[in-house]
């Protein structure tokens, strides 16, 4: 094959989070619009590289995806020996307002995924006049857990295989074997007990069930789109929270699970594509 490159330029970011110094590892691509893409949980910004080379998208849209602390290239703080990593409503919807703050980011779009489409809602209800728009993929206020976390932290037991098979039955069977063992490979890899601490904010912190009805979304547009197979945050659950919330707009996407962006990305993009293109048609003046 002749050799190429890819358009994607990844830099290390210096912030503070949560009170504490960080080394967060960001990628980005294209031009435009700011769209913040937030990867779900126990992986890592890699899911979104179809997303990040995607020339469509990138001709409109400077495309940021970073790893958050913890997860990827991005490595914990200073003394995280000590401690154990637990997600937080509080420390999550943070984090997203830091990065853009940090990056002077006017009026970005945030799309995320499982946990990233759950503080998307979040965003929503707290920072609505933050955002350009807010799309949420697999996104719901609350899922009633269905697995057992003790075991995705023990020593022994080799915890990424463990998180991989959890997830491996989200996807839907249209998927690409490549891009389904490529989404595994991403918790195959995660460090030790970050899928949990992830999931202390999916299954605990971040009931939002309370929270939803406060979105106004003539303030900010939402998007929801969720895929048939996901068996995790369910079409149901997604429809259910969207019932809620007066002007969101429901996509049901077929061939699709739980990881859509790595999972089956072409599929994903005839989705996808509609809703950038209606969200920059709609900027108007913004952008």
């Amino acid at each position: 094959m002749t050799p190429r490159w890819e358009p994607i330029v990844g830099r290390y970011l210096h912030l503070e989070l949560s009170g504490r110094p960080h080394r967060l590892y960001v990628e980005e691509a294209g031009q435009g619009i700011p769209l913040i893409c937030l990867h779900t949980a126990g992986a890592d910004g890699r899911q979104f590289r179809h997303i990040l080379t995607d020339a469509a998208i990138t001709q409109h849209y400077r495309v940021i995806v970073f790893d958050m602390p913890w997860h990827g290239k991005s490595l914990p703080p200073e003394g995280f020996e000590r401690e154990e990593y637990q997600l937080t409503t509080q420390k999550y919807t943070q984090m997203v307002l830091d990065v853009a703050d940090a990056m002077a980011l006017e009026a970005p779009v945030v799309m995320g995924c499982s946990i990233g489409g759950r503080i998307v809602l979040n965003l929503a209800a707290e920072h609505p006049t933050r955002f350009r728009a807010l799309i949420g993929l697999e996104s719901a206020d609350y899922q009633q857990p269905w697995y057992d976390t003790e075991w995705l932290h023990r020593p022994d037991v080799h915890g990424g295989e463990v998180c991989a098979a959890l997830v491996s039955g989200m996807m839907a069977p249209h998927s690409p074997a490549v891009s389904r063992h490529e989404t595994l490979w991403m918790y195959k890899s995660g460090g030790p007990g970050v899928f949990k601490g992830d999931l202390h904010f999916y299954r605990i912190d971040g009931d939002l069930r309370d929270v939803v009805a406060r979105i106004d979304t003539t303030k900010c547009p939402l998007y929801m789109l969720t895929g048939e197979y996901d068996f995790s945050c369910t079409p149901e659950d997604t429809l259910r929270t969207a019932a809620k919330i007066k002007g969101a707009e429901v996509t049901i996407m077929a061939k699709l699970g739980h990881f859509p962006m790595s999972e089956n990305p072409s599929q994903f993009r005839a989705y996808i594509l509609p809703v950038l293109e209606k969200i920059r048609t709609a900027s108007g003046t913004r952008g």
